[in-house]
């Protein structure tokens, strides 16, 4: 066994959202369906632009998730019509929200596999941010409740949050699975444990952050399906 590699990898944190499943999709079609709804006002790229402004902006304010979106979305479309939105617009908008929120979850390839494969060898524990009723609601639909040992969800993940999650885990003996290079893998690979990424089609700009490389704990693999083996070279 390589030098670099721990003798017992102990716990194994799953990101939630497209990691496990879709959801960067549902905001997505629903960006397109607020362009058309403004298409009298604004070109879908500078909507766009304002949008992701609003969001950057908010977060503090909303946190991460569909409420604080419809939240930014509704902000945006006062902005690009100087206040001259008409109500039924709005009203579009908060149900396009309430879509998103009664979305049907469908898990990724290899999600179940790969979660049962390893909560029968190790502690495992679902790290997901966003809003505490929607993310427990796909939780509950998504099948997958009663296999994790532990159920953390977080407004922020940050090397301080991780930390405590991993609290009592030596060096390398915890790792973090997600599709968000800035959320998942940055901040896990900063206390000490593992970080692997398993990119998605679909990514939200800003979680955008580049790989590093250079850490002999970060791992890449193309989807969940590649995960219990790379977990059986690193126990």
């Amino acid at each position: 066994m390589p030098a670099n590699l721990p003798p017992n990898l102990q716990l194994i944190g799953f990101d939630a959202d497209d990691t496990l499943w879709h959801n960067e999709r549902f905001f997505q079609l629903t960006q397109e369906r607020f362009a058309e709804l403004l298409a009298d006002f604004a070109d879908p790229s500078h909507l766009d632009a304002r949008l992701l402004e609003a969001e950057k902006r908010n977060i503090g304010h909303y946190g991460f998730g569909i409420k604080g979106f419809v939240l930014s979305m509704v902000e945006t479309a006062v902005e690009v019509t100087d206040g001259r939105v008409p109500g039924a617009v709005i009203g579009q908008i908060l149900e396009a929200g309430r879509d998103m929120l009664r979305h049907p979850i469908e898990l990724l390839p290899h999600a179940r596999e790969a979660v049962e494969q390893l909560a029968g060898r190790h502690r495992i524990a679902l790290i997901t941010k966003g809003d505490l009723l929607d993310q427990e609601r796909k939780l509950a639909q998504s099948g997958l409740g009663d296999l994790f040992d532990r159920i953390e969800i977080v407004s922020h993940k940050d090397p301080e949050t991780y930390a405590r999650i991993f609290a009592g885990h030596a060096e390398g003996e915890a790792m973090m699975v997600g599709n968000s290079m800035k959320s998942d893998v940055l901040p896990a690979l900063e206390v000490g444990a593992w970080g692997v990424f398993v990119p998605h089609s679909l990514g939200w700009a800003l979680e955008h952050a580049d790989p590093p490389h250079a850490q002999t704990r970060f791992r890449e693999i193309a989807d969940l399906g590649e995960l219990p083996a790379l977990v059986e070279g690193i126990s």
